[in-house]
């Protein structure tokens, strides 16, 4: 199973190196890495993805706490949480597939970050269902380049989970569909 950790660190050198050791000498492989400030001065936080079972994983996030630096580690797998990841996708485009990407785009709301007479990349941000289902649509065309972020999430503070949140809108688009025929 495919989990989420939260890490939060000291801003120093080596923080990240000592993490990626600690995951290497356990056989670990990180499927995705996000790094980056937090709302605080010389706090850094790492959101990463990590296969394994339950216990593997809470054996793992133990020894985390043991490195230096390390200030809180939390499994955001089955929290509520705003998850997203932005994929830059490079495309070389033939002039009668142009307006079909270019709607596959716009479904996905993909920003065109870049277009010539032969290529044309998108921007996409979202979650990484979304992510995964554009990218699954443009494999149809020639793609030369694929850039990835990697997921970042924050747990949500209204504790309403993401499927919930989906059901509630596809539930109310379906009624005012019925509604108005």
């Amino acid at each position: 199973m495919k989990h989420t950790l939260s890490v939060i660190v000291q801003d120093e050198s080596g923080v990240l190196s000592r993490i990626s050791g600690l995951f290497a000498r356990r056989g670990f492989n990180i499927d995705s890495l996000a790094v980056g400030p937090t709302e605080t001065i010389g706090i850094s936080r790492i959101i990463m993805s990590v296969r394994g079972d339950n216990r593997t994983i809470e054996q793992l996030i133990k020894q985390l706490y043991k490195l230096v630096h390390i200030i809180n580690v939390q499994n955001v797998t089955h929290l509520p949480c705003v998850e997203r990841e932005l994929m830059l996708i490079k495309i070389n485009i033939l002039d009668k597939d142009r307006s079909l990407v270019l709607n596959i785009a716009n479904i996905f709301r993909a920003k065109v970050v870049d277009i010539s007479l032969d290529y044309l990349t998108l921007e996409v941000t979202g979650d990484p269902g979304k992510i995964f289902a554009v990218q699954q649509l443009l494999k149809e065309y020639k793609v030369t380049d694929i850039a990835r972020t990697g997921k970042i999430a924050l747990v949500r503070e209204s504790n309403v989970s993401t499927e919930v949140l989906k059901k509630n809108l596809i539930n109310s688009n379906h009624y005012m569909y019925h509604q108005s025929n």
